[in-house]
């Protein structure tokens, strides 16, 4: 038997979540499959960070987000990948992102019960800096104790503003620098 410097039995994010879930026997599987979406989108988001030279994908797009700060390549580039993930998820109603204006609402046949909110690309600014950045998130589930007068109403920002103490799940990806 050789020394290996890699672990060849590493829990990987998906085998933690999927042990976790068995651990749960109501589980529907949609909050597994709404972390594995996320996963997808932050190893395609740390790849495109690597490569941002090589792809040129630095730079401005001539735009300013919500905090007033210029939009980077990078930064539409990540919030396109979350948006287009968790949509796909089939696993989320509403979706907040700090590079948009407004709530990003699934259509209904895409529907789930969470609501993410998120920042896709975490210290942009400094991209051109080679300093480290990172995504960043938080999962809620639609308030199912709403009141009737609201509870089937298309989701709303009213349903993202919910106390920290209610957060499903949330994490920092964190990517370095590139050379």
């Amino acid at each position: 038997m050789s020394n290996h410097a890699l672990d060849s039995n590493c829990i990987t994010l998906t085998r933690h979540v999927l042990a976790e879930q068995k651990k749960c026997p109501t589980a529907t599987g949609d909050l597994t499959q709404l972390l594995n979406s996320l996963q997808t989108a932050v190893k395609v988001v740390s790849y495109a960070v690597r490569k941002a030279g090589i792809t040129q994908l630095f730079g401005t797009v001539g735009e300013t987000n919500v905090q007033g700060e210029e939009v980077k390549k990078l930064d539409v580039l990540a919030n396109e990948l979350f948006i287009n993930m968790l949509k796909s998820s089939f696993t989320t109603c509403m979706l907040v992102s700090e590079e948009n204006d407004n709530i990003i609402e699934v259509e209904t046949e895409r529907q789930g019960k969470y609501i993410v909110c998120f920042d896709p690309l975490d210290g942009s600014s400094n991209i051109d800096c080679l300093v480290s950045i990172g995504s960043i998130f938080a999962i809620f589930k639609k308030d199912e104790d709403e009141p009737p007068s609201i509870k089937h109403e298309p989701p709303s920002i009213k349903h993202a503003l919910q106390s920290g103490a209610n957060v499903v799940a949330a994490g920092y990806a964190l990517y370095g620098a590139q050379l």
